[in-house]
């Protein structure tokens, strides 16, 4: 049998055509990797957008009363009574007037734990048992913070406020809060 063979000359410039086109990619491919690379990196450095400014929706009405039943303050409040409400709570808000607040009502009284993720303000967080007393307070809980500010006896209800709220009015464990949801 008879072998045809290409021309030296002509398989040279395969070769060269053949390792010229590898270069070629592979030039190509390190350079996407090196720009990709760069605008990840340059979007990672943005600052996110402003937060969108969520309204207050006013649902009831909540008063602090002191351990004998006398009246120390009044706030308005939204209700966070299912399990979608209670995760996204005060998150994201980036104001709270002193009158306002929210209340989580929960199906049962246990040791309740909180944190601030995604919370921009500083709270103070009420534990209420379900006998409607404040068994705990947690003042001035840290904006952002992943820690947790859990009740010190079981609780049934939560209320968060401004920070501050509860030094100002003087409330503490022992004193009752009463409720009432309004329709508008």
């Amino acid at each position: 049998m008879i072998s045809k063979k290409t021309p030296i000359k002509k398989r040279t410039s395969q070769t060269k055509f053949f390792f010229s086109s590898i270069f070629i990619a592979i030039v190509a491919i390190i350079l996407y990797l090196v720009l990709e690379n760069y605008f990840v990196k340059k979007e990672e450095i943005k600052l996110p957008p402003p937060m969108t400014k969520i309204e207050f929706n006013k649902e009831g009405e909540l008063s602090f009363l002191d351990s004998n039943g006398n009246f120390k303050t009044k706030i308005d409040i939204e209700i966070a009574d299912n399990e979608i409400k209670q995760t996204r709570g005060l998150m994201f808000r980036t104001e709270l007037k002193e009158n306002q607040g929210m209340l989580f009502i929960f199906d049962k009284e246990r040791y309740q734990s909180f944190w601030m993720k995604n919370t921009p303000i500083s709270l103070d967080i009420f534990f209420v048992n379900s006998k409607s007393e404040i068994v705990s307070i947690s003042e001035y809980a840290e904006p952002y913070s992943e820690n947790h500010y859990v009740s010190k006896a079981p609780a049934q209800y939560v209320v968060e406020t401004i920070a501050g709220f509860a030094q100002k009015y003087k409330i503490k464990p022992g004193d009752r809060i009463v409720w009432r949801r309004i329709f508008e």
